[in-house]
């Protein structure tokens, strides 16, 4: 290649976990590259390839998604500098590289790690106080051993003897690891041990002496996001929470896309299967050194999530529920060794359960909402949505209740938006516009001041907008008519308001001016953005009212919004742009995180494995990608809140609606 064509020449970059793509020039260091996407690197350095704070994954294979191949060339090779400092810090530079280092000379994908980001991910997952009776799976008892005599008679027999005279425990058996430390622990504690229990049946654990520790954890694996609560299993209370991004998003943002690249990858599986376990396993060694106590300390746990997530848990191919009829390996319960997962950060002889899944496409994750928020316990019409790239819906009350999955997508983690991020320092999560004015204001993420109440001298630096502020981006400009209906901009928008200009044969709409960005480029909301927000909302909505018609309503009595992104979503815009059907406002609650709230339930009470196990079993799932109406119903809830159905809570605020004609001519247009 020559050194013009060199010069000309671009390739694709992929950043993840923020999602950022772009092509970038042949030859420019992957710390510049990212900066001009506008992603943030450590680099303390200034890029002198001396402080190591810039390291990256080089992601080698083929990523239909992306439509790249990231190659074993497609960075420059280690120079001295790098191979030195690499040497020095024992870095292994074929998993690693200095961005400051390694150049662009071809497609490639790039993971940055959390401690490389400049920006580090906000992650709001946190735990509630609910009431849990106490009853977990593990149990702590004390014994006094007979001393080992020359009666034949060995040591675990001893113990048995010993656990049936003083406990009335029967026929326990012993875990082959803790055997193997017996003898040594009986002798160290002058043969009095404290014995962990699980299910009174089984010997995970020995200790010499007297101790009082029993500590588990309850796992939240999200396909964005794993959540962790350490639990103290004595008292019940909560240790320490942790939460983290889950690594997969690097093999796809969406679940399909996984579910792709195991089929397409010859390693894909295991690839996917590796990254979560390995998460697990740091999340595991973070949440109890937040709690200074070792990992091993954990005996129990519990693990939820979606069936994609349990799938590749699980090491189990996910293909089959990639296609009809979408086939699980299994959906029952599942007691297993925490070390045949690989859970190596646990007790060698931990325990762990997960939850059973109900159908193809609403996995353990639901059936921990269900144990949370008891929807079957209540005389009132509940809707439960927990909204991610793959949205799961429970609806019912006492007589019946009915679960499905929407195909959401990742427009509400801020994919496929053009300036969407997730919800870091810096994206914006609130917004609010004045026609009258001519304004716009908006809050950051981890800035509690309005963009208008900065004191002069200072700066609100915005980074890009996360989902929930995409979702009152949205419902402003419906609200102030600058958008229509449909989600086009009217015809006077850009009269009507100055962020709104004209480009090309199109409107957009000027959320921030360059000057208050960290790129020092604008952010603008464009008409491709509230179109992904109308996909978005209106499989949602379509998966709800599919819902509501198997169980025989026109309306709900209660809403709850789940899960991360639920948590942050006033329900004033997501009622007002048609995310969830109409309802009294004040009956719209954010319940947090309620899989993880569920999975921590599931831990502290084992007798609320086996009623999830009943209850998942009498839930009447709905298939929506097979049903024949919801097409129709997802077409007539691309409209901002609705085509036809009605919304009386929000007739003070909602605008006439348009002829059929006129909204018929429009579409025509646009088409």
């Amino acid at each position: 290649m020559s050194n013009d064509d060199k010069q000309n020449k671009t390739h694709r970059l992929i950043l993840m976990p923020s999602g950022r793509k772009g092509d970038v020039p042949h030859g420019i260091t992957l710390l510049d590259a990212a900066r001009s996407l506008g992603v943030e690197l450590e680099a303390i350095c200034g890029g002198r390839q001396t402080c190591g704070r810039c390291q990256v994954v080089h992601e080698r294979g083929t990523f239909a998604k992306h439509g790249i191949t990231s190659g074993d060339d497609h960075l420059s090779a280690p120079g001295e500098n790098e191979i030195a400092y690499a040497a020095a810090h024992d870095i292994d530079l074929s998993q690693r590289r200095l961005a400051c280092a390694a150049q662009v000379i071809g497609d490639v994908l790039i993971s940055v790690p959390p401690e490389s980001q400049a920006h580090k991910q906000v992650v709001r997952k946190d735990a509630r106080d609910i009431t849990i009776r106490l009853d977990p799976a593990v149990r702590l008892v004390y014994v006094e051993v007979e001393p080992a005599e020359m009666d034949g008679v060995s040591d675990w027999q001893r113990l048995q003897a010993a656990l049936a005279s003083q406990w009335d425990l029967t026929d326990v058996t012993i875990d082959h690891v803790v055997l193997i430390d017996l003898q040594q622990a009986l002798r160290d504690g002058d043969w009095a041990l404290t014995v962990t229990l699980w299910k009174n049946r089984e010997v995970i654990r020995v200790m010499p002496g007297y101790v009082d520790e029993l500590i588990g954890l309850a796992v939240d694996v999200g396909s964005t996001t794993i959540a962790g609560y350490l639990c103290d299993l004595l008292s019940g209370r909560i240790i320490a929470t942790e939460s983290m991004m889950n690594p997969q998003i690097r093999y796809g943002e969406d679940l399909m896309s996984r579910v792709s690249y195991g089929n397409t990858e010859p390693q894909g599986v295991n690839r996917l299967n590796r990254a979560v376990i390995k998460a697990i396993n740091d999340l595991a060694r973070a949440v109890t050194d937040k709690a200074e106590i070792d990992s091993r300390s954990i005996t129990d746990s519990v693990l939820v999530g979606n069936t994609v997530m349990h799938h590749l848990l699980l090491g189990i191919d996910p293909v089959q529920l990639g296609a009809a009829p979408f086939a699980l390996a299994i959906s029952d319960t599942l007691d297993l060794n925490a070390r045949d997962l690989g859970l190596s950060a646990f007790h060698p002889a931990a325990k762990a359960h997960i939850l059973p899944c109900i159908a193809g496409h609403v996995g353990a994750d639901n059936v921990a909402v269900l144990l949370a928020e008891l929807p079957n316990l209540d005389d009132h019409v509940t809707l439960i949505v927990d909204i991610g790239t793959n949205a799961e819906i429970l609806l019912g009350n006492r007589d019946r209740l009915l679960s499905a999955s929407s195909p959401t997508g990742p427009a509400f983690e801020g994919a496929q938006i053009l300036h969407g991020q997730r919800a870091a320092a810096g994206a914006i999560e609130r917004v609010r516009i004045d026609v009258e004015e001519g304004t716009t204001r908006y809050k950051t993420v981890g800035d509690d001041r309005w963009s208008d109440q900065v004191a002069e001298g200072e700066s609100l630096t915005a980074t890009g907008i996360c989902g929930s502020g995409i979702i009152e981006i949205v419902g402003e400009l419906f609200l102030n008519r600058l958008i229509d209906s449909t989600g086009l901009f009217a015809d006077d928008a850009d009269q009507r308001h100055p962020a709104v200009r004209q480009t090309g044969r199109i409107k957009e709409f000027v959320l921030v001016s360059g000057t208050q960005t960290a790129a020092g480029s604008e952010i603008v909301v464009t008409q491709n953005d509230i179109r992904q927000i109308q996909l978005a909302k209106g499989a949602l909505y379509a998966g709800v009212r599919l819902l509501m018609d198997r169980l025989g309503v026109d309306h709900v009595d209660r809403i709850k919004l789940a899960g991360a992104f639920g948590s942050y979503i006033d329900p004033f815009y997501a009622m007002l742009i048609g995310l969830i059907p109409d309802c009294e406002l004040e009956n719209v609650e954010p319940v947090g995180n309620a899989a993880g709230d569920g999975a921590r339930i599931a831990l502290l009470n084992v007798s609320q494995r086996e009623i999830a196990r009943q209850e998942s079993r009498k839930v009447d799932y709905v298939e929506t990608a097979i049903e024949p109406d919801f097409q129709a119903y997802f077409v007539d809830a691309m409209d901002l809140p609705h085509q036809s159905d009605p919304f009386p809570h929000l007739v003070d605020y909602l605008p006439p609606r348009q002829p059929r004609s006129s909204r018929s001519t429009r579409r025509h247009r646009r088409a």
